[in-house]
């Protein structure tokens, strides 16, 4: 049993908070922190109301590690989950450093003011965390994180080399909005918006945004949607670990509606994250617009439909042709009945506690800076489907080849 703390009160925080109140035999503290503490109290309640597990709460502002020195000096936790702004990876690691903390995160560290997504800002501090004796794990969502591991256990019980990876992010959800984002605003279009990359012989190489779609007809009728090829960081670290690997791609599903909407909010500015003076004031146009944007975690009420997130992997095994799709569907309204979210926080959350569980049990125990590629995949694969994001494989007759 350990004491753990969690930064971050969006509908990812909120999930990871109610999923660990539900495994108390593990997390058997939990501190709950943010910029705004009254929406930690919220979360709180809720997870009082659910679990019966009690959960302190605490203001804390990520972008200084003075408050988070003092914070977890304060609670001595033996774990920081990190499910704040990717801008704040770097302050939250060296306040582990600090303190002696191991650390999780969901996302890889990107400036604020340059939209960049790579890991070396993280894999930079490999010697000082093996140094101190502690172990950081990057990436413990599901896209990163799950699909990591996914490529991880296709590895181990599939394949003798994988050749070709496709990662597919299907969100067949709908709500009562004209214009969402399934997670913080700022980062998904600064993340749509970037210039695509995927991984081709030995190198990556750019393309326009977007410029490449098809259709894929995900299992289990949960639909027939267009996928549209875009860079996302886990590419650079499964062909960075898994070597054999010649091309990989990611794609992920948009409406014709989110694209005629972002194609917009580019057009006339809005999706810029150079500061601009209004009224006397500096302000971020992008920042601007999040805060005029739905919030996600308010999303869950009227949310229906499902996600489809998986592998096609194709390699050799025994010196022949094999290929793979592994895959997970969950259900918005699902979701929303178990800890009051949708599927997209869902399916973060939950991969945020099974890494920390991992940790915490002694079954992923390093020291240093990992992926979640370099983990043994079969415990987190078990976890998944004991704490509601089961998985199938299909070995024939698969989606897209």
């Amino acid at each position: 049993m350990s004491k753990i703390v969690i930064i971050g009160a969006g509908g990812v925080g909120s999930v990871v908070t109610h999923k660990c109140a539900l495994n108390k035999n593990i997390f058997s503290e939990i501190i709950l922190a943010s910029r705004t503490e009254s929406k930690c109290d919220a979360i709180a309640l809720s997870v009082k109301n659910n679990t019966g597990m009690d959960i302190q709460t605490a203001q804390v502002d990520a972008d200084k590690v003075s408050e988070l020195v003092d914070l977890f000096n304060k609670h001595k936790p033996k774990l920081v989950i990190n499910v704040a702004l990717p801008y704040q990876d770097l302050t939250i690691m060296d306040a582990c450093l600090e303190c002696g903390v191991h650390y999780l995160d969901t996302a890889n560290y990107e400036p604020i003011d340059n939209a960049k997504f790579e890991y070396h800002w993280q894999w930079a501090y490999q010697e000082r965390f093996k140094e101190r004796g502690l172990m950081a794990l990057l990436g413990s969502g599901f896209d990163p994180g799950v699909t990591n591991v996914f490529t991880a256990y296709g590895l181990k019980h599939y394949f003798d080399e994988i050749q070709y990876l496709d990662i597919i992010d299907v969100n067949g959800g709908h709500n009562a909005e004209h214009f969402a984002t399934n997670f913080n605003p700022e980062i998904n279009i600064r993340e749509v918006t970037a210039e695509c990359r995927h991984w081709e012989n030995g190198q990556f190489v750019t393309s326009d945004t977007m410029s490449l779609h098809q259709s894929f007809e995900c299992p289990e009728k949960v639909g027939n949607y267009e996928v549209y090829r875009m860079y996302h960081e886990e590419l650079e670290s499964l062909t960075k670990h898994i070597p054999t690997i010649k091309k990989a791609q990611f794609w992920m599903s948009f409406s014709p509606n989110y694209l005629k909407h972002i194609e917009v909010i580019q057009n006339i500015g809005m999706s810029s994250i150079d500061p601009i003076v209004y009224n006397g004031e500096e302000i971020v146009p992008l920042q601007f617009l999040k805060a005029v944007l739905p919030n996600p975690g308010d999303l869950g009420k009227s949310t229906k439909g499902r996600t489809c997130i998986g592998n096609i992997i194709r390699g050799k095994k025994d010196g022949l042709d094999k290929s793979i799709y592994i895959y997970n569907i969950c259900d918005h309204e699902s979701c929303f009945a178990e800890v009051g979210s949708q599927a997209i926080s869902y399916t973060t959350g939950v991969p945020a506690m099974i890494g920390a569980m991992m940790m915490l049990q002694g079954k992923w125990k390093d020291e240093g800076v990992f992926n979640m590629e370099q983990m043994d995949p079969d415990p987190f694969m078990e976890q998944l489907k004991l704490n509601g994001l089961p998985w199938h494989i299909m070995e024939n007759d698969l989606p897209w080849s």
